[in-house]
Order: C-alpha cells, then structure tokens, then sequence
C-alpha cells in the first residue's frame, strides 16, 4: 500500500534525526544492496538478532527488476514483521528523473550519481543535477547524497589486483568536498579515501587521515561506498571519525552465489531451490550482514 505523504515526511525526518544521533554517538548505518527477497530477509533478520538500524538500497537495475513501488512494501512488510528499523536508499540513481521517482516513492535516501551514467559528466552537470535533486527532495525531506566525480570499480568478485596509484587519482579532497557541499547542499558526501565499489584480491586500505581532514573540512554526513573486502578495523576508525553510513554489496553477493554454487550440487535431486535458499543461502548472507553491523558500532542501537 503507497504510503502517504505525512507518512513520508514523518519516516524521513526520523531518517535525519537518526543520522544526526549516529554521527554524535559514533555508529554508522550498514546499507546493504537488495536483489531479491531472500536478501531483504537477511539483512531484516541480522537487524533483528543485533537490535541494529539498517538501511537496504537498489540500484537501478534492481529498481528496474524489482520496481520501486515493490520495494518500498516489501521494505514495509518486512518492518512489520520483524520488528526492525530499516530504511530504504535509492542508490547510484543515474539520472534527475530516476531520482525523482524514488523521492516520491517514499524513499528516505536518495543517492544521485550521473557520472554513473555519464563517466566524462562536467562538474557543472553534476553540480546542476545534484542541486536539482536536493530542492525535489524538500517534498518528502529525503536526505540526498552524492559525490562530484566518478566512483571507480563494480559490484562484483573482481580478479585483478587494486592499482591504487591510479585510484589515488580520484581520492577525495577537503576543499573539493568542501566546494561540492557548498554548491549544491546535500546532506551526505560520499568520500573516496581508498573505498572501491567490489571484491578484490587483496584487502582494501583506507586513508584514515584523510577521512579525518574532510570530516574536519565539512558538516554534513559522510559515507561510505565500496565497503566490502574491507578490514574490520578500518570501519571502526571510520566510524569514530564520523561516519554514518556503509554500503556493502559485494561480500552478501559472494556469499549468495558461493552458498547456493555448493548446496545445488550438494541436493541434485531438490528442484525446490526456495527451500535450499531459505535453509542455507539466507543465513550465510545474514552472518556477512552480522559482522558489518558489529564493525560498524551499531548493535543494539535500533529505536
């Protein structure tokens, strides 16, 4: 059932006093990629077993599988039934109407990235785009997120090495954050310190100095892409420093096709897959969604 309006603007507004609360007590939100109902089930059952806030987000080609109507009730009916606190994020949206679309689906985050779409985008059409986005969102009051360049990598098992002199390149800067916050007034940057969309070979590094720098440098929420095949320890450090929100896909992901690779071979008799998803892959993705909550300081903080 569409929710209304008032129900909209009271869920985002709880949305932003809950970003407020994180970064004053030092957690940070799990955001964690929905591609299907086996994984929302997952992540609802990790929030409830460590009493954690969550927030679950699609992408467009989610969006375009699943429907953003469709996943905002399963969202919905899932809160119900679990009990959790859990909101939705609109991730990577390629576009001004895509975004658009999600505000006004009742999503309580909006990520608007059109140098996704558009990899050679200008610093102004960003600019222009983001600022578009942040005064749609006054009707709902959704918190908008973006970065003003480019964010490398994918959301997949990568095989090759991480070429950080090149990543380096792109790294966030104080002053471009700074900038970038000024000219287009988002609620929530998205640094680039080393974090790189997918899982590789070798574990990711993190520029905590440099995280500290732009976290010196500006007042608005600060989070995180690319989180998986990352440390424990960097996202501890992070969050002390303030940020408030992780995205993590790829790890559930390889969990997800590794766990049903090995029990479809394991039952080659079992033509009912739901039932090896719901017996095997859906507590192997849930423990992935576990440890992140507990690297990322928010168990038993869900209201």
């Amino acid at each position: 059932m569409p929710l209304t309006l008032n129900e909209m603007r009271d869920n985002c507004q709880k949305a932003r006093t809950r970003m407020q609360q994180a970064r004053q007590e030092h957690w940070a939100f799990g955001a964690f990629n929905l591609d299907d109902q086996a994984t929302l089930k997952a992540v609802a059952q990790a929030a409830a077993e460590k009493q954690a806030p969550v927030l679950v987000e699609v992408s467009q080609g989610e969006v375009d599988d699943i429907g953003l109507d469709n996943v905002r009730d399963l969202v919905d009916n899932v809160k119900r039934e679990f009990g959790v606190e859990m909101y939705v994020n609109l991730d990577h949206s390629p576009s001004v109407e895509a975004a658009k679309k999600g505000i006004e689906a009742g999503f309580e985050f909006i990520h608007i990235d059109v140098s996704q779409a558009n990899h050679d985008a200008s610093d102004q059409e960003i600019i222009a785009a983001t600022s578009e986005v942040v005064e749609y969102a006054r009707l709902t009051g959704a918190l908008v997120e973006s970065e003003p360049h480019y964010f490398g990598g994918s959301s997949n098992l990568h095989t090759e090495t991480i070429d950080y002199e090149a990543i380096k390149q792109t790294f966030s800067t104080p002053e471009g954050a700074a900038a970038f916050i000024t000219a287009t007034g988002i609620d929530t940057f998205a640094a680039a310190i080393g974090n790189l969309h997918g899982k590789y070979p070798v574990p990711k590094q993190l520029d905590l100095e440099l995280l500290q720098r732009i976290r010196d440098a500006i007042d608005c929420n600060i989070s995180l892409h690319g989180g998986s095949g990352t440390p424990g320890h960097f996202f501890e450090s992070a969050v002390k420093i303030g940020v408030t929100k992780v995205n993590i896909n790829s790890d559930m992901r390889v969990a997800y096709r590794q766990t049903l690779d090995k029990v479809l071979a394991d039952n080659p008799d079992e033509y009912s897959v739901s039932k090896l998803i719901n017996k095997h892959v859906i507590p192997a993705v849930q423990a992935i969604v576990e440890s992140k909550l507990d690297t990322f300081n928010s168990v038993g903080r869900a209201v």
